[in-house]
């Protein structure tokens, strides 16, 4: 009698094993393959179709929760795949009969190829140093008048109004930098998220800015913008907020292989011009005229070095100079950037430098006339601090003293200087 109980004790417990295997083959894990894009994210999406991951839910999960992350997830990285692709063709179309270096500016590049980090190309990078208000906007959107440039616009903006000099700042900084300029997104959250409250970090991006707008979900995804930045030929960058002997460190790393130009103004101009703009009346690096003059010095004595170091990727510009011979400057600052003279760049110039239009942040001015506000718009009492301030930085950047209110509105405040100790 035992062992006929025990038959059928055996008999009962196979059919209960039979019975949960059928219902765990036919519902158990419901998601399990429509869930695999999410987990191979540095995956193309091709190789979500060909390769898939397996998965397995740890207990407990919430098949509606899953189910939505997925479908956003997917969604997501498809919608990213598309813009890509659109903006992929966008490049190709504007890059039809350029002008590659080929030789020419020490680049060798001879197609659309060699510059883009997508192809494991060697985009051209360059970068402009500068202070608040000494006309690396309007240079600045000179470089954005080239096509197929993709625009870090003051990317230390989330730094706050502050001038980074050394210590204790200046390391993540340069970190934040050279993730930048190599397209390399995933570690920058606190940029990111400042962008997100913030739209000119981005806005003067125009290819990138025109995708945010029609695809507002992707704008701030890490993804899409590592993969928009990898399109394009030619990084641009314009910083108002390092000093030249942080940013050397730019120029020291060969993998970067920026060129990097140091735009400097009259400080009578810039405090002018700052006057106009409330974010510089809380911070001293901004309103006091003895610490512009002191970044002036220091950037003085670091371009001496750097000129002697590096004098192939480092140049000089004075605003002044820029603004009052435009084409002769831009041509020639264009050839040491390694890009062609390109019809739209001239285009911009046109339009750009013979009228006044616009509020004090527009870039479209009679560029002659521009650098010389300062001369009527600020009294001599105002003149003479900062000409008191700033003898030995006017002296090194070849800035003439105004001797007396009738003198200011009438004199050349510009001089020849040279780069030397």
């Amino acid at each position: 009698m035992s062992k006929l109980a025990s038959f059928y004790g055996l008999v009962g417990l196979g059919s209960l094993c039979l019975v949960f295997l059928f219902f765990n083959q036919r519902y158990g894990s419901p998601m399990k393959h429509r869930i695999q894009p999410i987990l191979a994210v540095g995956r193309s999406w091709e190789d979500f179709e060909t390769t898939p991951e397996p998965y397995e839910f740890e207990e407990p999960v919430s098949n509606a929760a899953v189910v939505k992350e997925a479908d956003d997830s997917v969604a997501t990285l498809n919608e990213i795949q598309q813009v890509l692709n659109l903006q992929r063709r966008m490049i190709r179309d504007d890059m039809i009969g350029y002008q590659y270096p080929n030789g020419r500016y020490n680049k060798s590049a001879k197609r659309l190829e060699d510059l883009v980090m997508e192809k494991n190309g060697k985009p051209i990078r360059s970068v402009i140093i500068t202070t608040w208000r000494s006309g690396s906007t309007f240079l600045g959107d000179v470089l954005t008048a080239h096509p197929g440039v993709f625009y870090h616009y003051e990317p230390l903006l989330d730094f706050d109004i502050v001038q980074i000099r050394g210590p204790p700042l200046a390391s993540q900084a340069l970190r934040n930098l050279k993730a930048l300029l190599n397209c390399e997104y995933e570690d920058l959250d606190h940029y990111i998220q400042f962008g997100r409250g913030h739209s000119w970090l981005l806005n003067h991006n125009s290819p990138l800015w025109k995708q945010c707008q029609s695809h507002r979900r992707i704008c701030y995804n890490h993804r899409f913008l590592s993969g928009m930045c990898k399109l394009f030929p030619f990084q641009s960058m314009k910083l108002v907020r390092l000093r030249l002997r942080v940013a050397q460190q730019l120029l020291a790393d060969e993998k970067l292989a920026v060129r990097l130009i140091l735009l400097v103004r009259d400080p009578r101009g810039t405090l002018q011009s700052r006057k106009h703009r409330s974010f510089c009346r809380e911070s001293p690096d901004c309103s006091d005229p003895s610490l512009l003059c002191a970044d002036m010095v220091s950037d003085y004595n670091a371009a001496v070095e750097l000129q002697r170091k590096y004098p192939s990727t480092f140049r000089v510009i004075r605003y002044e100079d820029l603004a009052v011979e435009p084409y002769k400057h831009v041509e020639e600052l264009f050839k040491f950037y390694g890009l062609d003279f390109h019809p739209s760049v001239k285009r911009f110039l046109d339009t750009h430098t013979k009228n006044d239009v616009g509020g004090v942040s527009s870039t479209y001015r009679n560029s002659k006339a521009a650098p010389f506000h300062w001369r009527a718009d600020l009294e001599f009492e105002e003149v003479e601090e900062i000409q008191r301030n700033c003898v030995v930085a006017m002296k090194h950047w070849g800035y003439v003293h105004a001797i007396n209110a009738s003198h200011q509105r009438e004199f050349n405040p510009i001089t020849d200087y040279v780069l030397r100790l």
